[in-house]
């Protein structure tokens, strides 16, 4: 166990060594993989073509995600989720700041890490796009008609929202469980009470079939385990839910030393179907438990917040048949289920070998009542019983598993820096291939489906070195292309990516591409301040609050030229865009507003607030390029004293 925590330290320097062929140069471990101009032409997607598919990167510490093209690697767009984002506003106009709102208050950021996209009938649908904020426990749905955020959910008696967003095979649930254990329900208790006094929480919130709204369905209190990655159940596992554990000692402190002594933690496997049977029969607590909703009405197009207050919670010691333990070696972080839905692979990270469940041995076992012992009322079935193979001296430090659809899995190692491919039944490994740097997550487009893709599969490496041009001490993270069409996997390019992606997530741009919006019908605005046409526009006074009622349209606002704003005032910028034409969005942005521009796309108003503090004349514009005037698309406030007799007044042109 030494030896493997002394290597672990020395994680950067192996996987260097290991991917350049030991003397830190790259270059030198790629000639001769590939044919340059093959590879080139392979990823080549020309001036007018669309890529293949649509790849969605989490954005990590940056709270977005990103909207990445396959094979070309293009970023086509950021989507703020839990993070404030000045280029569109979000988080900033008076119409989003209530997505971003918690129990613990207005929570501009978090830290982002898997991206899921809705399935039915196990297969990748288009419609909505889930991720997780891990640090204040939260679960967002975006909308992939308009690549918008349109409901984020708050998960209460929960830490570290890690094992999140995993989804059921028809959207039925998408899941939750708590990284890190805690007093549940929250309480003052010494640290060092952890073994007696923290639990663990798996949450599962309910997708409404239409609409996609969400809510807690039922959470389940379970042993003071840490709960990393999850996978649920298809074909026939279907009904079965899948986490990863450690710390299963229950260590509270120097956890790489503490949590890391048991030979095998567990797989904890969550019979979702048995605890719909207890909440239909009332062997349940209800608890007081607030948590926010935020979502996104479809005609203002302006957030409201909604504070919950009670979630129904089973305790698994009370509910025979819902939960067993699969022990997994060693510290396993990722868990995943294959396509079929029969394998439940474990990786351990402290671990070679790749830990292989049958979901089938997992039934007889259970059926044969074979356990190794009982925890907290959860039986431990026996490892002998349930293990149907083992994937031998794959690499150093496995973490992550996609399967290709054809009898192939792919496993990366952060350690060895690799990707592994092996034969899904023989166990045997087939080929290996370098990434750079410490591998964390991969992904293959449909991947966590039972329909997965087998053209390419990606690397997410969380140390660049010398991949690229230098930037300073900090790098841009790395993303890899593979082709994985042969035998053999050969590596295509490198691309950097935004924030640090933790995962991605991706499908046949056909699935999303024919139903996205390309601009919103100005008769179906239902925005209070909204105007219609050029004849609506005005400005009112109410007390020291003064609406705009504003238009823009190429290459004008309207009004254009406002007086009678006092200092002191309460400045409401309510802005419709009037075009009804694909990509013509507009943006506003206000001298000496201490917000950030908003972004109106055609058809919808947004609302920007300024509070002028001095007299003057300040300029406002528009900040997104819409014609070749787009430089004369501008306007003035005249801002007077706090006492002024200057009347209200706007010009829509005239001289």
């Amino acid at each position: 166990m030494k030896e493997l925590l002394k290597l672990c330290l020395l994680l950067p320097a192996v996987a260097l060594l290991t991917s350049c062929g030991g003397d830190g140069n790259p270059n030198k471990a790629t000639q001769g993989a590939f044919n340059t101009n093959d590879a080139a032409a392979a990823v080549y997607v020309a001036p007018g073509e669309y890529d293949e598919y649509y790849e969605f990167f989490s954005g990590g510490f940056s709270g977005q995600v990103s909207v990445v093209g396959l094979p070309s690697g293009r970023l086509f767009r950021r989507i703020p989720v839990f993070s404030v984002d000045p280029e569109k506003g979000y988080g900033f106009d008076e119409e989003s700041k209530a997505m971003l709102n918690t129990t613990h208050g207005f929570i501009p950021w978090d830290d982002a890490h898997h991206p899921k996209l809705s399935q039915t009938n196990g297969e990748i649908d288009g419609r909505w796009l889930f991720i997780n904020g891990n640090n204040t426990p939260r679960i967002a749905r975006i909308d992939l008609t308009t690549f918008e955020t349109a409901e984020i959910i708050e998960i209460p008696n929960s830490a570290g929202n890690h094992s999140s967003p995993y989804l059921t095979m028809n959207t039925e649930y998408v899941v939750a469980g708590t990284r890190f254990s805690i007093p549940i329900p929250q309480k003052d208790v010494p640290i060092e009470t952890y073994k007696e006094n923290f639990q663990g929480m798996l949450s599962f919130i309910s997708v409404a079939p239409e609409d996609g709204d969400m809510d807690i369905a039922f959470q389940i209190l379970v042993p003071g385990f840490d709960y990393d990655l999850a996978s649920s159940g298809k074909g026939p596992s279907h009904g079965w839910t899948f986490f990863t554990t450690y710390n299963t000692e229950k260590g509270r402190t120097m956890k790489e030393a503490t949590a890391s002594q048991n030979d095998k933690d567990f797989i904890a496997a969550i019979n979702w179907k048995k605890a719909e049977e207890y909440i239909a029969a009332g062997n349940f607590e209800e608890w007081d438990s607030e948590y926010t909703n935020n979502i996104v009405d479809e005609g203002s197009h302006i957030a409201s917040s909604e504070t919950k207050h009670k979630v129904k919670v089973l305790n698994s010691s009370n509910c025979p048949g819902m939960i067993y333990f699969l022990p997994t070696p060693k510290s396993p972080h990722g868990v995943d289920v294959n396509p079929t839905g029969e394998y439940i692979v474990g990786c351990g990270k402290l671990s070679a070998d790749l830990t292989v469940h049958s979901f089938s041995k997992m039934m007889a076992a259970i059926e044969a009542e074979s356990y190794e012992t009982i925890i907290d009322g959860i039986p431990v079935l026996k490892y002998e019983e349930v293990v149907t193979g083992v994937v031998k001296s794959g690499g150093l430090g496995p973490l992550h598993t996609e399967f290709d659809g054809d009898g192939n899995a792919y496993t990366s190692f952060f350690i060895s820096s690799e990707v592994v491919k092996w034969n899904v039944g023989t166990w045997e490994v087939i080929d290996r291939v370098p990434s750079y740097y410490s591998i964390g997550h991969l992904s293959i487009p449909g991947g966590g489906s039972m329909k997965p893709s087998r053209k390419y599969l990606i690397s997410m490496n969380k140390i660049t070195k010398d991949r690229y041009l230098p930037t300073g001490p900090e790098l841009a993270h790395s993303a890899q292309l593979y082709d994985i069409t042969g035998d053999k996997m050969r590596l295509l390019l490198d691309f950097p990516t935004d924030g640090e992606p933790h995962y991605a997530q991706g499908c046949l741009a056909e699935l999303i591409k024919p139903n996205s919006k390309k601009f919103y019908k100005l008769d179906e605005n239902t925005h209070p301040y909204a105007v219609m046409s050029e004849e609506d526009v005005r400005v009112e006074r109410d007390g020291k609050n003064v609406h705009v009622y504003m238009s823009s349209i190429r290459s004008h606002f309207a009004p254009d030229n406002i007086e009678g704003v006092k200092v002191g005032d309460r400045v409401y910028w309510h802005v419709t865009n009037l075009e009804q034409d694909w990509d013509t969005p507009h943006g506003f942005a206000m001298m000496g507003a201490r917000n950030a521009e908003t972004l109106i796309m055609p058809g919808l108003t947004k609302t920007l607030v300024w509070e002028p503090k001095v007299e003057g004349v300040f300029p406002f514009y528009c900040t997104d390029f819409c014609s070749a005037l787009h430089q004369e698309m501008q306007g003035y406030v005249r801002v007077s004293a706090a006492g002024s007799d200057v009347p209200l007044k706007w010009s829509l042109g005239e001289d």
